[in-house]
């Protein structure tokens, strides 16, 4: 990055400690003192294999502590460009300015209402059935948390760095946990028995494509629920509904784009990592998915796979939009998930 746009980086990075200094207590402790360590990872430029210095870490992160406390005060800074101060969510304004000059940059809330900031090298940049896909290479400024890809306004923001960092730590989770099931199959068909970093690295371009599909699937899922649904997320008070709702479009746009592509092109490496990558609720609310991959592994084709998808769709828009519309449903789903689950 040359010096004109160090002005530029310096705001990214001061929102993004701003960022962290309001929400890193949103974390339960195990979560953030792991994100911690890989912030530092980052922040330290440490290859992938190597090991954090217990010690240093632990002086690091009493150092940002006592940063983020002396934020308390503090207001977002503005964007400083060329054309002058912009506001810094509104990505349209700075990326026009920026993505010309080769650079990317990101603003968006996340979880629980988290503000997400980086600034990065634009690695890629296509268009993809009329949709725009913005790809970050080398990341400049980040804060703690790093979505591997975002959907910023129509557009989509893929993040190698984040997607890499992401599937190593499911990598070390997975052998921690027992080495079994449908990661087991996914990794094995990237070569993951003979060499770890080079099956990591083919695999976050190998399964570039099925995060994609997810961001073209939630794009989807977003044009049918409308501003209703944006209206309910943004009132949500309750973390369990959150999750709950989160969950429940992640799964809408998944049968909406990414299974159906994934088998009209027979992926089933892809199909393999979509199962070894759900989380515990994805996998409560849809069990008919998982009783379908057992039929599709006992060699009986992928019609009750499809099916599956088919019910899904029609299925998770329906209970979008019971949640979307009523607030009192929402709760109930979130304390009895099963009330919203596919069996």
């Amino acid at each position: 990055m040359t010096p004109a746009f160090a002005p530029i980086l310096a705001a990214v990075q001061a929102n993004c400690h701003l960022s962290d200094a309001r929400h890193a207590q949103d974390l339960t402790l195990c979560n953030y003192l792991l994100a911690m360590r890989e912030y530092y990872r980052w922040e330290n430029d440490l290859p992938p294999q190597a090991v954090p210095p217990r010690g240093e870490v632990a002086r690091w992160i009493a150092e940002r502590e006592a940063l983020w406390d002396g934020l308390a005060a503090a207001e977002w800074a503005p964007v400083p460009l060329a054309a002058g101060p912009a506001d810094p969510f509104d990505v349209a304004a700075v990326n026009a300015e920026l993505v010309p000059a080769g650079l990317l940059y990101g603003a968006g809330r996340g979880r629980f209402g988290k503000p997400h900031f980086f600034l990065a090298r634009l690695a890629r940049h296509e268009w993809r059935d009329g949709v725009e896909v913005l790809e970050a290479g080398c990341e400049y400024a980040r804060d703690l948390d790093a979505a591997p890809a975002v959907l910023q306004g129509e557009a989509i923001v893929l993040r190698r760095e984040a997607f890499r960092d992401w599937l190593r730590l499911t990598a070390e989770a997975w052998e921690a946990r027992s080495p079994e099931g449908p990661l087991a199959a996914a990794f094995e068909a990237y070569g993951y028995r003979d060499s770890q970093s080079l099956a990591l690295e083919r695999m976050a371009e190998g399964e570039r494509e099925t995060l994609l599909l997810h961001e073209l699937g939630e794009l989807a899922a977003g044009r049918l629920l409308g501003e209703g649904w944006e209206r309910f997320m943004a009132g949500i008070d309750d973390r369990r509904v959150e999750v709950t709702a989160r969950a429940v479009r992640d799964l809408l746009a998944d049968c909406l784009v990414t299974l159906p592509a994934l088998l009209d092109r027979d992926a089933g490496t892809s199909l393999h990592f979509w199962f070894g990558t759900l989380s515990p609720l994805r996998r409560s609310l849809f069990p008919r998915a998982l009783a379908a991959r057992e039929a599709w592994l006992s060699g009986r084709g992928t019609a009750c796979l499809r099916e599956a998808v088919v019910s899904g769709r029609r299925h998770w828009l329906d209970v979008a939009r019971t949640l979307a519309a009523d607030a009192g449903e929402a709760g109930r789903m979130a304390l009895d998930p099963s009330r919203a689950a596919l069996a």
